[in-house]
């Protein structure tokens, strides 16, 4: 992956909350080569540990609802990465209490250790369509906030949250609106690419919810780093979310083509349609105005060649 920034820029003392997940380790390992030093807190509920033992990486297990271990994670740092997270839409209508307590409360923790703890910058993972809800795309960051399930509304908080803490403590927060993010060590992520990805290396049946032409925008998660890590340096509106996607609507019907061209047709399993989920948006992608404005941003990596190198991670794993 090639940085945005000098290495100097980002010798610094970060945390990285969920660093043991997906978008965690990709991240970490952007950052292991140019960091002073580099604490991961993680409750390896998703995360694994194995996935950091090659990096130069302490690891707290601990949770973020817990104040004192938070506290213990924070001691020190200058740069917090927070990613840890209750994720998914089906997962928050089927327990929004659970989403609240690790998406708001957990979130909260974090802003009132990092201000005690004298922290310089602190970068908020939220997500886009589902705070904004059935909204004409592109979506942007000046649309109302309408959220269709309890995941939205906790991000929303967290939002709020970063603009409070900026406002009232001069935290300089940067609560970032990803997309559809996909990629290597995506072993249990809920989203659809990691998803029929392992039920197509499992030989299992392929369901879509709906009549798949929803859509959605899909980032590589190299894409998502080069982001992450302008926003840790960079100067941006403070408090003030910023999206983040490739600024392309691809709907589910044609992704499934996508992958069955990535994996073969012989190898391509059945597809079934079945009645769509509560909470989901039906049309979904970003404006990167925002994005390219103030970080740069430029995607770099198209959908078929993501699509080729995270089926090659997949397969190299043998995981399902």
């Amino acid at each position: 992956m090639e940085n945005l920034l000098p290495p100097a820029a980002l010798n610094r003392k970060y945390l990285v909350t969920g660093g043991a997940g997906f978008i965690g380790v990709n991240l970490v390992r952007a950052l292991a080569p140019v960091a002073r030093s580099l604490r991961v807190l993680d409750n390896l509920t998703a995360g694994r540990q194995e996935d950091l033992e090659d990096l130069p990486v302490d690891l707290l297990v601990g949770d973020i609802r817990d104040p004192d271990t938070v506290d213990q994670a924070m001691e020190g740092v200058e740069v917090v990465v927070h990613l840890a997270a209750h994720t998914g839409v089906v997962a928050s209508v089927a327990d929004p209490m659970l989403d609240f307590s690790v998406n708001v409360t957990g979130t909260l923790n974090l802003l009132q250790a990092a201000v005690r703890h004298q922290v310089s910058r602190f970068v908020f993972a939220s997500t886009g369509g589902a705070i904004v809800g059935e909204a004409v795309p592109p979506v942007h960051e000046d649309l109302p906030p309408r959220p269709l399930s309890p995941y939205g509304a906790g991000k929303l908080a967290g939002e709020g949250y970063c603009s409070a803490f900026w406002g009232s403590y001069g935290l300089r927060t940067v609560p970032l609106r990803f997309s559809n993010i996909y990629g290597p060590y995506s072993y249990h992520k809920g989203s659809v690419i990691a998803k029929f990805f392992r039920q197509i290396l499992a030989g299992e049946e392929i369901t879509i919810y709906g009549d798949g032409e929803q859509t959605r925008d899909f980032l590589h998660v190299q894409d998502l780093c080069d982001a992450l890590l302008s926003a840790i340096q960079l100067e941006v509106p403070f408090g003030r979310p910023i999206q983040l996607g490739t600024g392309r609507e691809t709907s589910i019907n044609t992704l499934v083509k996508l992958l069955r061209q990535t994996v073969g047709t012989q190898s391509f399993p059945p597809v079934r349609y079945a009645p769509p989920r509560a909470g989901e948006v039906q049309r979904n992608y970003v404006s990167l105005a925002k994005a390219k404005k103030y970080l740069g941003f430029t995607p770099k990596t198209d959908l078929l060649k993501g699509l080729e190198l995270t089926w090659d991670w997949f397969r190299e794993q043998g995981r399902i």
